[in-house]
C-alpha cells in the first residue's frame, strides 16, 4: 500500500503517456475515416465500372496506407507503457482493462492485417467484388479496433461490471456485457469515431481544394469532395448529437469534469450555459474557488437542461463538489477522503491478518468487506484515501474549459463548412469560389486541433483519476526511477517527431505527384 509518492515520477509518467497518446492520435482518426471514404469510392467504381473512380480510390488508398503504417507503430508503444510506466494500474484492474485490449488484438487487428494485403496488392489478383469486400473489412476492422480501445477508456471514466477482491487487492470482472455496453463506453465510441470521420472528410476536401486551386485534376477533386462532403456532413451532425449526450453523461458520472469544462464554480438551479468566457483558478481566503469569469456570454437555464433535461435542475459547481452541499445531498471532498482512508486501513489490516495467520481477525474483516453498507459508505471512496489535499481533486480548469469550447466551436464550424461546400458543388460554382477553396485548404489543421482538444477534455478533465473515484494517478505509476522516464520521454519525442515529419513529407510528395502520375498501379 503506497503512502508516499514521487511526484516527479508521476508527472513525467503522465507527460510520457500524453506525448505518446497525442502523437498516436494524429494518425488514428484519418485511418478510421479514410477507410470508409475509400470503401464508398470503390463501391461507386464497382457499380459504375468508371475507371476514374478506380484512380480516385487508389490515390486515397495510398494516403491511407502511409498513415496506417505509422499509426500502428505509435499504438504498439502506447500499449506497452501500461506495463512499463503504469504497472500498479495494470495490477489493480488488469483483469478488466486487459480484456478489451486482448480482444482488440485478436479480433480487430487480425481482421485488418489479413485483408489489408488484399486491399493493397490484390487489384489484379482477385475479383472486383472480393477486393471491394476486403476494402470494407479493413475499414470495419479499423473501427472495430477503435471500439475495444474506447470501451477500455470508457470503463476508466465510469467503472462498471466489476468486483473488488480484498484477498488479492485487485478488481475482477463479473459482467463483461456491463463493461462493453456501458453508456459511457458506447457514447465515447460513437462520438470519437464520428469525429474521426469528420477529420478524414475535411482532409480529403482540403487536399482536393488544393488541386482545384492549382487547376489540376478538377474532375478527381470534385468527385472526391462529393463523397467526403456528404460523409462529413452526416458525421458532423451525428458528432454534435453524440457530444450532447456525452456532456449529459459526464454531468451525471463525472460532475467535477463537467463543472471544469463549463467553468462552473458555484452551482445553481437553472444554471446558464457559458458560450464564452475567461476563467481562472484563483481562490479566496477560505480556499473557495472564485467564479472569476470575465467577458462571459451566457444562455440562461441551458446548462441545467443540457445536464438533466430540466431547465430548473441544480448543477453542482466546483465549490459544491469540494466543500459539499448538504441541501443538495453532496458530500464534501474532505469526508470522502476520510472514508477512503478508512477503507484503505481496513484493507491493510486484512492483509496483515492474512499474513500473520490470524483467522478470527481475517474472517471479521472479510465479512466487513462483503457488507453492502461498508461497500457503499466506505469502499466506494477507496481511491480518495490516497489523497491528502482536496485541491488535487480539481483539474486544470482553464485548460479543460478552453479545450472544450474550442472543440465545440470547431464542431459547428465543420457542419456549416460542409453545407456550403455541397451547395457550391450542387450549383456547379465551386471552381470559381477561390476564397472558399483557400478556406477549405486552411481548414485542414482544425479537425486535428479539435480532436486533440477533445482528448484533453476527457483526460485532463478527469484528473486526478486514472479510474474515476477508484484509483488516482499518483497511486497508479510503476515504482521506477524518474530519470528513466525522462530519458525515454525525450527519446520518444525525437522518434515520434521524426515519424510525423516523415509522414508529412511522404504524403505531400504523393499529393504533388497527383492521382494521374501517382496512381500506383502496383497496388
Amino acid at each position: 500500500m503506497l503512502d508516499h509518492f514521487d511526484y516527479t515520477l508521476v508527472n513525467w509518467s503522465r507527460a510520457q503517456f500524453a506525448l505518446t497518446a497525442m502523437y498516436h492520435w494524429l494518425f488514428v482518426p484519418l485511418t478510421l475515416g479514410l477507410g470508409f471514404i475509400i470503401a464508398f469510392m470503390e463501391t461507386i467504381y464497382v457499380k459504375t465500372k468508371n475507371p476514374e473512380w478506380k484512380k480516385i480510390t487508389k490515390f486515397w488508398m495510398t494516403i491511407f496506407g502511409i498513415n496506417f503504417a505509422i499509426g500502428v507503430a505509435t499504438g504498439i508503444i502506447l500499449e506497452f507503457e501500461f506495463g512499463t510506466n503504469w504497472s500498479n494500474y495494470s495490477w489493480f484492474v488488469g483483469d478488466i482493462f486487459g480484456a478489451p485490449l486482448a480482444i482488440e488484438g485478436i479480433m480487430a487487428f487480425f481482421l485488418e492485417s489479413t485483408f489489408i494485403a488484399v486491399m493493397f496488392f490484390g487489384w489484379n489478383k482477385v475479383s472486383p467484388k472480393y477486393h471491394l469486400l476486403s476494402t470494407w473489412l479493413v475499414a470495419f476492422g479499423a473501427n472495430l479496433s477503435a471500439l475495444w480501445i474506447l470501451v477500455a477508456n470508457g470503463w476508466m471514466q465510469f467503472p462498471a461490471g466489476m468486483h473488488f477482491n480484498p484477498d488479492t487487492a485487485r478488481n475482477e470482472m463479473i459482467n463483461f456485457w456491463e463493461v462493453l455496453f456501458s453508456p459511457v463506453a458506447i457514447n465515447k465510441f460513437l462520438h470519437t469515431i464520428t469525429s474521426s470521420y469528420v477529420l478524414a472528410s475535411v482532409f480529403v476536401v482540403g487536399i482536393s481544394a488544393w488541386y482545384l486551386l492549382k487547376k489540376r485534376e478538377t474532375s478527381f477533386a470534385i468527385k472526391s469532395m462529393v463523397v467526403a462532403g456528404v460523409f462529413g456532413l452526416l458525421a458532423s451532425i451525428f458528432t454534435a448529437f453524440s457530444g450532447d449526450t456525452s456532456a449529459r453523461l459526464v454531468a451525471q458520472k463525472q460532475p467535477m469534469k463537467f463543472a471544469a469544462f463549463e467553468g462552473l464554480y458555484n452551482g445553481s438551479s437553472g444554471a446558464p450555459l457559458m458560450a464564452f468566457g475567461i476563467v481562472s483558478n484563483e481562490k479566496d481566503s477560505s480556499q473557495n474557488y472564485l467564479p472569476d469569469v470575465k467577458l462571459k456570454i451566457e444562455v440562461p437555464n441551458l446548462l441545467s437542461y443540457m445536464a438533466y433535461l430540466d431547465p430548473n435542475a441544480f448543477v453542482p459547481g466546483i465549490n459544491d463538489l469540494i466543500n459539499g452541499n448538504l441541501q443538495q445531498g453532496i458530500m464534501s471532498a474532505t469526508e470522502k477522503i476520510e472514508r477512503g482512508k478508512v477503507a484503505r486501513v481496513a484493507l491493510r489490516e486484512l492483509k496483515d491478518a492474512k499474513k500473520k495467520g490470524d483467522t478470527v481477525q481475517y474472517a471479521s474483516l472479510k465479512k466487513k468487506f462483503n457488507d453492502p453498507i461498508f461497500q457503499n459508505n466506505y469502499f466506494k471512496y477507496f481511491g480518495y484515501g490516497f489523497l491528502n489535499d482536496t485541491n488535487s481533486l480539481v483539474p486544470n480548469v482553464p485548460l479543460t474549459f478552453y479545450s472544450f469550447h474550442i472543440m465545440v466551436a470547431f464542431g459547428f464550424y465543420f457542419i456549416f463548412l460542409f453545407i456550403v461546400l455541397l451547395r457550391y458543388i450542387y450549383k456547379g460554382t465551386l471552381v470559381q469560389k477561390r476564397k472558399f477553396l483557400r478556406l477549405l485548404l486552411f481548414t485542414l489543421p482544425l479537425p486535428y486541433i479539435a480532436s486533440q482538444a477533445g482528448w484533453i477534455v476527457a483526460e485532463v478533465g478527469r484528473q486526478p483519476w486514472v479510474i474515476q473515484d477508484y484509483l488516482p494517478t499518483v497511486a497508479a505509476v510503476s515504482q521506477i526511477n524518474a530519470s528513466a522516464v525522462q530519458i525515454t520521454f525525450w527519446l520518444f519525442f525525437v522518434v515520434f517527431t521524426a515519424l510525423l515529419i516523415a509522414e508529412i513529407k511522404i504524403m505531400t510528395t504523393q499529393i504533388k505527384l497527383g492521382p494521374k502520375e501517382g496512381g500506383n498501379e502496383h497496388v
